[in-house]
């Protein structure tokens, strides 16, 4: 006895939809899907980080010319100090000076034994007792006045001299200290505006990975929809031949927002660069 089977069949508009569904799956499907248009990319280096590097390269060392001219003054003060440091501030017309003026001295002092000479002509004591003793104690006074005055020209000399020789001395070590002073200071202006190069660079370089991530994302998006819309084409399909309504899951999730990788990463960034220079001050 034969044995009778029957068969429920969809109706006819699901089959020719179910058919037309199976050639565009096939078509799709057959070319294989070029990722290159959506890989991820990364943003180069913003030309302030390139700046930032370059200023940190070039920095290492910057200050030991300053130390050097510092103790160059150094150097220099110390040629102006001990028992000959005032020489080289002397006059070199002193000496005429001492000698102009002791010679007007010794004219002075003659015209004063000249007039006890003449007072002893008048008195008529000329070349007695009395004169020589005029004479001795005028000249031993004269000639204590005539050793103070010269003592005293060449203490005044040497006073301004010796002033101006520490004049000089204190003015090298205050240039010496200025240049240890910009010595120490350099590193951290050069730490700033590389932590401000940097900190705007990483912004910048955010902002460039941010429209990459966007490109990317809309070239993935782009490519990926006609897979969406056969996926959703298939589903309802399905829905129709079994009766039961679909409900469609989307295959493609969202990347992260341009604007979320921009802040995160902008915000990492420039953290990074503040703590590092920020560690390098304290």
């Amino acid at each position: 006895m034969a044995v009778q089977q029957q068969q429920q069949l969809p109706p006819q508009y699901v089959e020719d939809l179910q058919t037309d569904y199976g050639k565009q799956l096939t078509g799709l499907t057959t070319t294989p899907l070029d990722t290159s248009k959506f890989a991820p990319q990364v943003a180069g280096q913003d030309p302030f980080q390139t700046q930032a590097y370059n200023l940190a390269g070039s920095g290492v060392g910057a200050y030991q010319p300053y130390l050097t001219q510092g103790a160059g003054y150094d150097t220099g003060a110390a040629g102006y100090s001990g028992p000959s440091g005032y020489s080289s501030f002397m006059s070199p017309y002193q000496t005429d000076v001492i000698d102009a003026t002791m010679a007007q001295y010794d004219q002075q002092a003659g015209r004063g034994l000249q007039g006890i000479a003449d007072q002893a002509t008048k008195s008529g004591n000329l070349g007695g007792g009395r004169e020589g003793v005029q004479r001795a104690q005028y000249q031993s006074q004269s000639d204590l006045n005539r050793a103070l005055l010269q003592s005293g020209l060449l203490q005044q000399g040497f006073s301004q001299a010796q002033g101006q020789a520490n004049n000089a001395f204190n003015q090298q070590l205050q240039l010496g200290q200025n240049q240890y002073g910009l010595a120490q200071l350099l590193p951290s202006l050069q730490q700033s505006d590389i932590g401000s190069l940097g900190a705007m660079g990483a912004t910048q370089q955010a902002q460039e990975q941010a429209q990459l991530g966007a490109t990317a994302e809309a070239a993935r998006l782009k490519a990926y929809e006609p897979y969406e819309r056969l996926g959703y084409q298939g589903q309802g399909i399905a829905s129709i031949a079994s009766g039961a309504p679909g409900q469609y899951q989307s295959s493609v999730m969202p990347n992260p927002t341009p604007l979320q990788t921009a802040l995160s990463a902008g915000t990492v960034l420039s953290g990074i660069y503040g703590n590092i220079f920020n560690k390098d001050k304290a």
